[in-house]
């Protein structure tokens, strides 16, 4: 049985429609992933850099310590962001100003030189 409305996909499966991927919501969530992935990996740095050995230092503590790491470098993502995210959906956004966040000022000339592209 086949679909009149089916998408179109390439040999390996992987859809070819990629038409949901250029709006500003996803644009600015995969800003907000990068960014935590970045603090995340800044928390890690950090935690290997420790200055003494704790007294319950074993391997249980130190996954439960990554995994908090990983949800307060989220949390630090979505609440108090280090800004490292939105420059890169701002300069990814360049190529699409149909993608830049309404709230977001960008200089007359920028934007008429992305018209021009």
């Amino acid at each position: 049985m086949t679909s009149t409305n089916a998408v179109a996909s390439s040999p390996s499966g992987v859809s070819q429609d990629t038409s949901r991927l250029a709006t500003a919501a996803n644009l600015k969530k995969a800003g907000q992933k990068f960014e935590a992935i970045f603090v995340n990996m800044m928390l890690k740095s950090m935690r290997q850099a420790k200055l003494a050995d704790s007294l319950f230092d074993d391997k249980a503590t130190q996954q439960f310590r990554d995994m908090q790491d990983q949800q307060l470098a989220q949390n630090m993502a979505a609440t108090t962001p280090l800004g490292i995210g939105k420059a890169m959906t701002d300069f990814l956004a360049k190529g699409n100003p149909t993608l830049l966040d309404p709230t977001t000022t960008v200089d007359p000339q920028t934007q008429a030189e992305a018209k021009t592209k």
